[in-house]
């Protein structure tokens, strides 16, 4: 969005609402000046000044304590502010793009966001599904990655065949995206197990080998649709009970001393 757009040339600035101490936030995205606070021994400007022309990312505004966000509603709504401490008006003139993993709306209602926020910030909305459900962007993704970790750690990118990037696909991938770039990072570091699991897959059965990657294809589409059995089914393209059935064949069979094998 910012690269692509008419302030590509100008600053990208993110801040991590999160990751900052609350009673550093404000500092941090309005600046101070001088005296403002013990320590503040210069005058500083904050991540909106930083980024103006360009683009203020707010990550996991969620996470933004209820006092800063009258705050920062208030510089949203009359694009201006003044620093901690300070008697200046500053203009701005910078996008704001703000991202969140929880939904601001539930939080609205429990009272821990800003309705008014809320409706100030989300004029365009852009829902990202979960990897394991974009499964045809993990070949690039991962690809992405690997060559970026790979210029990082100053190693040679590993080849993916196909039938790793098909197993690769298959996965969850609970952590999405950051679990996708760690994975790449352990692939170039030869940290990843994925060569002795295909050299135990290889001494196994044909059986064995087809029954285990029926059961990865019916985890991935469980995962996919929340335990859905229904919508697993739909997208295996087999009817309820046969998937049902698949589970239950499947499934870890009680020991004789209670436990499972």
């Amino acid at each position: 969005i910012h690269q692509l757009g008419p302030r590509g040339q100008a600053a990208f600035v993110p801040v991590n609402c999160g990751a900052i101490p609350a009673e550093l936030l404000e500092s941090e995205l309005f600046g101070h000046e001088k005296g403002a606070f013990t320590g503040a021994i210069t005058s500083r400007a904050g991540r909106f000044e930083l980024a103006n022309g360009g683009t203020l990312f707010l990550d996991e505004i969620g996470d933004m304590p209820l006092p800063m966000q009258v705050k920062l509603l208030r510089v949203l709504q009359e694009r201006r502010l003044e620093r901690l401490g300070g008697n200046e008006t500053i203009k701005l003139d910078c996008r704001i793009v703000a991202a969140t993993k929880v939904n601001l709306l539930d939080l609205s209602a429990k009272g821990q966001f800003r309705e008014d926020l809320y409706y100030r910030v989300s004029v365009v909305s852009l829902d990202l599904p979960s990897l394991a459900q974009r499964p045809d962007d993990i070949p690039l993704l991962l690809h992405y990655f690997v060559q970026a970790a790979a210029e990082r750690f100053k190693r040679p990118a590993p080849q993916l065949n196909a039938p790793q990037l098909l197993e690769y696909q298959q996965r969850a991938w609970r952590g999405n995206v950051r679990e996708l770039r760690n994975f790449a990072d352990r692939l170039v570091l030869g940290l990843d197990n994925t060569e002795a699991e295909g050299d135990a897959e290889a001494a196994a059965s044909l059986p064995l080998k087809l029954d285990a990657y029926e059961a990865s294809l019916i985890k991935s589409a469980l995962d996919v649709h929340g335990g859905n059995v229904a919508l697993a089914a739909e997208q295996l393209g087999i009817p309820k009970k046969t998937l049902y059935d698949k589970m239950k064949k499947s499934a870890p069979k009680r020991s004789e001393r209670g436990g499972f094998s």
